[in-house]
């Protein structure tokens, strides 16, 4: 007992000498812990107390607001998991579930695959070509508002709507409602939509090719290797990390998607643009539906933590 004793004694004390010369445990030490640093947490009261007003509580009062029927002014009724009972045996809910589905993976494939693809030609441009990636990602910072009132007199029903008037020129008089019939309706939402989003996947791309080292793409150009055969090869694969990030980021965006929605259908006709963020919007401010409408809003939250988890999980143990 005593010579396992001064065995484990003896061990530790040499681990520990190997820790100190190796500087293995250099690293334990590089990482201050915050009951080492009282100073610390006057920099982070002030952090977690704004984290609890501006997300902690509104989320816990929508989880309370979901469990009572609240009709305008008349006093709240506690009814459970009700709403969320009659929220999916809603039809129209069941609809905006699927309206939601097609806009958000269509409006994030389009947009990364079109982004992706203009990264993949911008890394053989010349520089000459600055002004053109700059045009393209200057649309990711033009507010959803904006981008819908422009879209609204590309889209006009009349023969002063952009998009009839070309038609016009070969087919003299042509006027569509492309928001008022609901069979496109939701493809030209999903084209205004794409058309602000393909920005972000360009960019995330481009700066990942540009993140190859030069020695790789010079060593297959030595070998012989033609453009195409390097930009299969070399530079989509390596351009992926961009792409999942930039197909995170997209789909977020898509699936909480309003501002658009709301300035271009204003979920119609006969609710084929309605998104479940809309739906949300309506139940809530025009019907007056509080407790129904934070119904809904808790499983928005859900897809989106559902899409987020395996994204941060993925993010965690590469930072491992």
């Amino acid at each position: 007992m005593g010579q396992s004793a001064a065995k484990y004694a003896a061990g530790a004390a040499l681990s520990g000498r190997d820790r100190g010369e190796r500087g293995i445990d250099l690293a334990a030490h590089s990482r201050p812990r915050l009951r080492d640093a009282p100073a610390a947490w006057l920099l982070i009261i002030p952090v977690l107390l704004l984290f609890s007003v501006s997300v902690v509580y509104p989320l816990f009062e929508t989880l309370r607001l979901s469990l009572f029927d609240i009709r305008g002014l008349a006093p709240p009724e506690y009814v459970g998991f009700g709403n969320y009972v009659q929220l999916f045996a809603d039809p129209a809910f069941r609809n905006t579930i699927s309206t939601t589905l097609i806009f958000t993976l269509a409006t994030t494939a389009i947009s990364v695959v079109i982004g992706w693809t203009l990264a993949m030609l911008c890394s053989f441009a010349p520089r000459q070509t600055l002004p053109f990636r700059l045009m393209v990602f200057a649309a990711f910072g033009v507010s959803e508002t904006v981008s819908g009132f422009m879209w609204i007199g590309i889209l006009r029903p009349d023969e002063a709507g952009l998009l009839n008037s070309v038609i016009g020129i070969f087919s003299p008089g042509f006027s569509y409602a492309w928001l008022g019939d609901e069979t496109t309706a939701l493809g030209a939402l999903i084209v205004a939509a794409t058309w602000s989003a393909v920005g972000l996947p360009m960019l995330l791309c481009f700066a990942s090719v540009q993140a190859i080292p030069r020695s790789v793409l010079e060593a297959a150009y030595m070998d012989g290797a033609k453009p195409v055969s390097i930009m299969r090869h070399i530079m989509m694969p390596l351009s992926l990390p961009g792409v999942r990030v930039a197909i995170f980021i997209n789909l977020l965006g898509a699936l909480r998607a309003f501002d658009i929605i709301y300035i271009l259908t204003g979920g119609g006709p006969v609710r084929a643009t309605e998104t479940i963020g809309y739906f949300m919007y309506r139940e809530s401010m025009t019907q007056f539906k509080l407790g129904y409408g934070a119904a809904a809003t808790v499983v928005l939250l859900i897809a989106v933590l559902v899409i987020s988890i395996p994204a941060i999980a993925q993010r965690t143990a590469g930072a491992k």
